[in-house]
């Protein structure tokens, strides 16, 4: 998305932070190429210069699924947005800042966790007992854009299951399967998440949650995956009779 097609309030956080930045014009490939790649390199530089190379793989792991999210929710934006929407599904949808809300509270939860009731000592296995400050302001980083990417997939299963039955029976074929399209994108992307369970087998509560999330933002989408092939079902069977 380019800078004139961007309207603000009509879009993700995400997809407005480099549109807003004067005189600035990054295409979207760039600007996914570059996030990867800041994250990346910083990552082996601090292990490298701090030794701490068995924070290596999981952070790659943490900048994948924060990277595969970028993805998702651009492909999402751009299966919705092609289609003839409700405006007021739009809107609340993009415009509504909800997904940084949701956001916060998941990355909260995640810090509360780990400097208040992680027994096991999650960082320290990564990090070393005295993990240096730019370590852990970059794993800070790293862990926003990921709880970001999940708060992103919460409001987006749960804006399409009330679009899904509030406006059923008023979407085409196109928009039908565009949307449903776009339902599988956000389930396939909670899915990936479970790539970072085998970075912490011993944390049971972390675990416990991430699947919990995962089990959630599939089954609330799959509703509504459900409520649009009826809707499909129906319009094939209104063109075959």
């Amino acid at each position: 998305m380019t800078r004139d097609e961007i309207e603000f309030g009509e879009t993700w956080v995400y997809e407005s932070i480099v549109a807003a930045l004067p005189g600035i014009d990054v295409p979207t490939p760039l600007a996914l190429v570059i996030q990867i790649g800041f994250f990346e390199v910083s990552i082996v530089l601090a292990a490298w210069y701090y030794d701490l190379w068995s924070a290596v793989t999981v952070g790659t792991a943490a900048v994948f699924v924060a990277a595969v999210g970028s993805i998702e929710m651009l492909r999402i934006s751009t299966l919705v947005r092609g289609q003839s929407i409700p405006e007021t599904y739009r809107r609340l949808l993009f415009g509504s800042s909800i997904e940084v809300v949701l956001g916060v509270l998941s990355f909260i939860a995640v810090i509360t966790y780990l400097f208040v009731f992680d027994n096991e000592r999650l960082i320290e296995q990564f990090m070393g007992p005295e993990p240096p400050i730019i370590v852990v302001y970059l794993m800070l980083l790293i862990l926003w854009d990921v709880c970001y990417r999940i708060g992103t997939g919460w409001w987006t299963s749960v804006t399409a299951l009330w679009r899904s039955y509030h406006y059923r029976g008023q979407f085409d074929r196109p928009t039908t399967r565009a949307l449903r399209r776009a339902d599988v994108e956000n389930i396939s992307f909670g899915v990936l998440q479970l790539v970072l369970l085998p970075f912490f087998p011993d944390q049971s509560v972390l675990a416990t949650v991430l699947i919990a999330h995962v089990a959630a933002v599939g089954t609330v989408t799959s509703v509504s995956i459900l409520l649009l092939t009826r809707r499909l079902a129906e319009l094939e069977d209104a063109i075959s009779t």
